[in-house]
């Protein structure tokens, strides 16, 4: 038996490429690099990036296939900031191979992806972007006619006690030391502080407010009650597929009747240039994407109002979006706008519409789930909407290329697939059990496995749906 003592050496000073450690690669990315490979990836990253490089200043530069494989390591394994993608890049032997960097390399450290980032604007990363858009719909995978929206707040890096006040720089203690001397207070303490701070209405308002580090971050509250800065992510989700068309990044103290109106116009653009692609690309086959894109708006009951419905009907499109509890309305002098609201409540109560409502919640929530849960974007690192957009655009362009390998592999990251065979075993062992049942322990049926509507249930297991075979699970 060997003992770690006896394993302690003295490296040596040479080594043979056949004695370096090899690995086999992840199933998982051998075929995401056969598909950017014969999509010319490379080739496209590198002349839409041409731009931002010198022949002969500074040091070696990070190749652009390799920058944006970099980013896309970063929604397939889960990594929250460059920092991390950096350090599981120089600890795996798979994604060297998947980063096509070799054994005698160094894997890029943060700071070349933080610079890389930075030189290169937006447009480009949008135009990888897009790029993937063509992918995914050069294999049916979006359609575009029919299209979902939906926003979500992401937590911003900036704490809240950094704030200050817009009109004199002040910090949130000196604001309160102020008000406590006014008062009369002349040296006050904490407890004086905390008092004055708690009879106060209106304590954190953006318009008297602001983070110095992230002036773009607003005062928000978050899904799980807290308050936070944070920015307000919205994507445009295609009905069909559930592909994201158009991703924006906007303040989060913007209504979404507001946000709305610029997701859309996101949206319009970005149909248009894949409708414009495909007929130079293939003028004789049929179209994959609809040639009458964007003609049914679907959304929550938070974008209703006049302005939001008008502005879908204004665009040639029908709108299905819940209406709140308002009470009677009245409608003096705005026929137009009484026409285009009862309009939309009549679709909104139809079949059709509430199959679109319900398939809403779940395609819409399920880009979420994987994005900023599992994809670990809930919380960004980076501050300035610009700087977030770059690797939000790549993030989400993630998501969609998974679409493709739900498709062939039943998995859309290398955790869901390494999950599978557990998944399958479970869902055959369920569907193979005994049927006939022993009368004597009818009476607990709550011991049990039971099959309501394709769904296996059991008191000690979660929900093992059917679909999960297909790799459809959110929680993946």
């Amino acid at each position: 038996m060997g003992t770690r003592k006896h394993r302690q050496r003295q490296e040596q000073l040479w080594v043979t490429h056949t004695e370096l450690a090899e690995a086999p690669g992840h199933p998982f990315y051998k075929q995401l690099n056969e598909l950017l490979d014969g999509e010319k990836f490379d080739e496209f990253c590198e002349r839409e990036c041409a731009q931002f490089y010198a022949k002969s200043n500074g040091r070696p530069s990070l190749t652009p296939g390799t920058y944006f494989r970099l980013l896309l390591i970063g929604y397939f394994e889960g990594i929250d900031s460059e920092r991390g993608i950096a350090w599981r890049a120089a600890d795996s032997l798979g994604l060297r191979e998947f980063l096509r960097v070799g054994l005698d390399e160094e894997t890029p450290n943060h700071s070349t992806i933080s610079r890389t980032r930075r030189l290169m604007d937006v447009e480009t990363h949008r135009k990888v972007f897009l790029w993937v858009l063509g992918v995914i719909a050069d294999r049916g995978l979006l359609k575009g006619k029919a299209v979902g929206v939906d926003a979500t707040t992401l937590e911003a890096n900036a704490a809240m006690r950094s704030i200050v006040r817009r009109d004199n720089g002040a910090s949130y203690e000196e604001f309160l030391t102020g008000l406590a001397q006014q008062s009369g207070v002349k040296t006050p303490t904490r407890e004086d502080l905390a008092r004055i701070d708690r009879k106060r209405k209106k304590k954190t308002s953006n318009q008297e407010w602001v983070s110095p580090t992230d002036p773009d971050a607003r005062i928000a509250r978050m899904k799980d009650g807290s308050t936070h800065l944070a920015h307000k992510a919205e994507h445009a989700v295609d009905m069909t597929s559930g592909a994201v068309i158009a991703v924006t990044l906007q303040a989060a103290d913007q209504g979404d009747t507001t946000t709305i109106q610029e997701t859309l116009a996101e949206t319009a653009g970005n149909l248009a240039h894949l409708i414009e692609r495909e007929a130079k690309k293939a003028p004789d086959e049929e179209p994959q994407v609809s040639l009458d894109p964007l003609t049914e708006i679907v959304a929550d009951k938070g974008y209703h109002s006049n302005d939001a419905v008008m502005h879908v009907q204004q665009g040639q499109a029908r709108s299905y979006i819940p209406e709140p509890k308002r009470g009677r309305r009245q409608w003096p002098g705005k026929a137009d706008e009484q026409k285009a609201v009862y309009a939309n409540r009549r679709r909104v109560k139809g079949n059709y519409g509430k199959r679109l409502l319900k398939k809403r919640g779940e395609l819409i929530e399920r880009s979420f789930a994987h994005c900023y849960e599992t994809g670990a974007m809930r919380r960004v690192y980076l501050r300035g909407h610009e700087n977030i957009l770059k690797r939000q655009l790549i993030h989400v362009g993630a998501f969609n290329l998974s679409l493709i390998f739900r498709q062939t592999l039943g998995a859309g990251t290398p955790r869901q697939l390494r999950n599978r065979p557990i998944q399958l075993i479970l869902v055959i062992f369920w569907r193979n059990r005994p049927q006939n049942v022993n009368p004597a322990v009818s009476r607990y049926p709550s011991r049990f496995p039971k099959r309501r509507s394709g769904v296996l249930r059991h008191h000690r297991l979660p929900i093992c749906r059917s679909r999960i075979i297909r790799g459809l699970a959110t929680g993946c």
